[in-house]
This record gives structure tokens, C-alpha cells and sequence, in this order.
């Protein structure tokens, strides 16, 4: 079973005991590593493991007075390390924490979205085969087009979401690296050996070239991707939305007791989940934007990236973990109607089947343009008529002429529009 993460385990990444204790693992990982190559004392490092620590309140008055993060959190440190502390963050450079932190961070937290995109694929999966053969109308240009199923549309985002999958994957790969180079990135004051040993230790790869920061197209990359995933969500929301308006009413979103939809409407039942991730997905697609103009840096770096990437990296990894949660919740609660989804597909009268009828005429050997005008001119009889199409088919005798009544009956028969539907199923499920 596929394990479900809370909101507050997403939320929890991001705050500040979790961002210094990642800060100093890294540091005692350094110092551990400089003394497994003998660059330090062993007596040093295991005493900085043993006494590292960290108070919240007095890095943040400390940062009052130097107005500088990373400098407040060593000096915190230090009070509890004492002497030993000359070892800590040696031949190290304030961007080896903060973007080896924000990478353990970025991994964290993207391997809890791909649990979420796991459960939602799963959800979808088995939805779309409950739907496989549930006929309903498909739309083109929010007209009535040709007859589809239900499950074809959930079957259509699972693969959607098992794209994404990929995606996030890739970018949460993308943004596991690390980084102990130092100043301007060039290793001049630390051995190599060290900030591979760091990097193994924290799961993470080590960035081939830094550049004091590490490069971020990376984060950008895996911004984007969030992006990407949040327009499915939206996609999804949108079309179930407008599959809810009452002159449709094909699926609705599941109503609790007690809920109410309308300040003043009593009857209202409205998509208002739905319309949330719709509008938060807006949100994610904005701070992809601002996560690739954090790209450009001024010659080795700047900090520009910094300010921004607090903000946009956490929000969007908590708002995407939280719609995703929201559309599985969605889809394991729709409610679906299978008898309005066969109304509306006859609420045209048949015209639905106009293809069918093309094609069966065309096989007569006459050519495409002349069968389409002979389907055209029945079809058009009855667009402001209650008339239906089959009744106009009959009486016309450019059509008649060449299909018998049981050829032309046959192509308005709701079945044949699905015989590779299990081969699409199939196809789809192998992938």
C-alpha cells in the first residue's frame, strides 16, 4: 500500500530546526571527513559530533548584530562545541551549507511528492478500469464530437501522471547534489575526498563543477517540472468542473454531511475543491518563473537566487503535495452518472454517429467530398429541428441510394465506437 504523506510531514522540511540541523550534520560531516583523511584531529571531529548543537532564539539574536545567517548559526555552534570549534566549517564557504542543505531539503521533499503522484496514479488506474466501458460524449471545442467512455479520460491522465512521474523523478535526481568546495568553488582550502565523503553520506552526488553555488538551472528544473504537474492537476480539476455544471451533471464532487455550498443558496453543491486546485496550480506555475530568472548570477554568484528561493521552493513543494492530495481525494470520492452521461450523448439526436455514416458511404466508392455533402445536408436539417438524425438519414435519399436501412442503423450503434477500447486499455496499462 502506498504510504500517504500529511501536510504537516511536507511542512515540517521546511522550518527552522530542520533547516539548522541539516546545516550542522554538514558541518559535522565535513569535520568527520577531514579527520578520516587526516586533515584534523579524531579527537576534534568526534567531539563535534558529540557536542554540536543549536538554539533557535540565539542564532536569531546573534544574526541581529552580524545580519548574516550562516555566520550566527557558527557562532551558536561554537558556544556549545568550545575549543573544537576552530575545525568547524574549515576551508568552507556559506553556499557548501545552504545549497547542500536546500538539496536535502529539494530530495526530501520530492521523494514524498512522487509518493503522492504514486497514489494518485494508482487512483486513477483503478477508476478508469471501475469506467472502462461507461459511454460518454467526447467534445471538441466544448461541442458535442463523438461518443468516448469515462474510463478513456481517467486512463488519459493515469498516463499523463505516469509522465510526470518520470519527470519529477529526473528533477528530484537533478537537484540531490551537493556541494564542499569552498570560496569561488575551486577546492582550494579542502580536499576533494571530503566533500565526496560528505555527499556519499547524505545521499546526495557531487557537483562536477560549482562555482561557489551550485548551478541553478537545477532548481529551476525541478521548479518547472512542479509546474508541469500542477497544470495536469488544473487540467483535471478544470474538466471535472465543467463535467459538474448542472446543464451537464456527468460527475460531481463527493458532498459531506454538514457541508454547506452557498451562503445563500441552501441548494448549491459546488466544486469548490476542485476550483482550489485549480487556483493553487496557478501559483506553482508563477514561481517557476521566478525560479528561472534565479539562473542568472553575477559572474561566480550573487544572492539574488536567495531571498526568492525561501519563499518559492517551500511554497510550492507544500501547495503541490497538498493538491495532489486533494485531486486523489477527488477522484477516490467522484461521483459519476452513468445515465446522464447516455442522455447527454443523445441530446443531439444521433448527429454524434455523423462519421460513421460518412465512412460507410464512402466505402460505396464514392468520394470523401460527396459523402461528407450528403451527411452534411441531413445533418443540417436538424440542428434547429427536434427531429432525429436517423428519422432525416432515412428520408434522404442521397444516402438511401447507396445504404440499406441495416447498414445505416448499424452506424448508429454505440458499440462499435468502443471495439479497441480494451486495446487502448492495454496498450495504456503495458506502458
Amino acid at each position: 500500500m502506498i504510504e500517504r504523506y500529511t501536510r504537516a510531514a511536507m511542512g515540517a522540511i521546511w522550518e527552522e530546526n530542520a533547516k539548522f540541523a541539516r546545516w550542522l550534520e554538514i558541518e559535522i560531516l565535513a569535520c568527520e571527513g577531514m579527520a578520516r583523511y587526516g586533515i584534523i584531529p579524531e579527537e576534534a571531529a568526534k567531539e563535534i559530533r558529540q557536542k554540536g548543537a543549536f538554539e533557535i532564539e540565539r542564532i536569531l539574536e546573534i544574526e541581529e548584530v552580524t545580519n548574516h545567517d550562516v555566520i550566527a548559526f557558527l557562532t551558536n555552534v561554537a558556544e556549545h562545541v568550545g575549543e573544537a570549534s576552530r575545525f568547524v566549517h574549515l576551508g568552507m564557504t556559506s553556499s557548501d551549507i545552504l545549497d547542500t542543505g536546500l538539496a536535502m531539503a529539494m530530495k526530501e521533499a520530492g521523494e514524498m511528492l512522487l509518493a503522492e503522484v504514486d497514489r494518485l496514479i494508482e487512483v486513477l488506474r483503478a477508476r478508469s478500469l471501475e469506467f472502462k466501458m461507461t459511454p460518454c460524449i467526447g467534445r471538441s471545442h466544448g461541442i458535442h464530437a463523438e461518443p468516448t467512455t469515462f474510463g478513456l479520460k481517467l486512463l488519459l491522465w493515469y498516463q499523463e501522471m505516469k509522465r510526470n512521474r518520470d519527470r519529477l523523478r529526473h528533477a528530484v535526481e537533478t537537484v540531490s547534489v551537493g556541494q564542499i568546495s569552498g570560496a569561488v568553488g575551486t577546492l582550494a582550502h579542502m580536499d576533494p575526498r571530503v566533500e565526496e565523503y560528505v555527499c556519499e553520506k547524505l545521499g546526495l552526488s557531487v557537483a562536477e563543477v560549482s562555482t561557489q553555488v551550485i548551478q541553478r538551472d537545477r532548481h529551476a528544473e525541478f521548479m518547472c517540472t512542479l509546474a508541469v504537474v500542477a497544470s495536469t492537476l488544473d487540467k483535471i480539476g478544470t474538466e471535472l468542473r465543467n463535467l459538474q455544471r448542472t446543464d451537464i451533471l456527468e460527475v460531481e464532487e463527493a458532498f459531506g454531511k454538514g457541508q454547506k455550498g452557498s451562503s445563500a443558496m441552501p441548494h448549491k453543491r459546488n466544486p469548490i475543491t476542485g476550483e482550489r486546485v485549480s487556483g493553487l496550480a496557478r501559483i506553482i506555475r508563477s514561481n517557476s518563473l521566478a525560479a528561472l530568472e534565479n539562473v542568472a548570477l553575477w559572474h561566480e554568484r550573487d544572492i539574488t537566487h536567495s531571498s526568492v528561493e525561501r519563499v518559492i521552493i517551500p511554497d510550492s513543494c507544500i501547495l503541490m503535495d497538498y493538491i495532489l492530495d486533494k485531486t486523489s481525494r477527488i477522484i477516490e470520492g467522484l461521483l459519476v452518472y452513468p445515465e446522464n452521461m447516455l442522455k447527454n450523448i443523445y441530446t443531439t439526436r444521433g448527429l454524434v454517429f455523423s462519421q460513421s455514416l460518412l465512412l460507410a458511404l464512402v466505402s460505396k466508392e464514392i468520394s470523401r467530398e460527396d459523402a461528407y455533402a450528403r451527411v452534411q445536408a441531413a445533418a443540417m436539417s436538424i440542428w434547429n429541428s427536434d427531429k432525429q438524425f436517423l428519422d432525416a438519414v432515412l428520408e434522404s435519399d442521397g444516402i438511401t441510394e447507396l445504404l440499406s436501412e441495416k447498414e445505416i442503423r448499424d452506424c448508429f450503434d454505440l458499440d462499435r465506437q468502443f471495439v479497441h477500447v480494451d486495446h487502448i486499455f492495454a496498450r495504456a496499462l503495458e506502458a
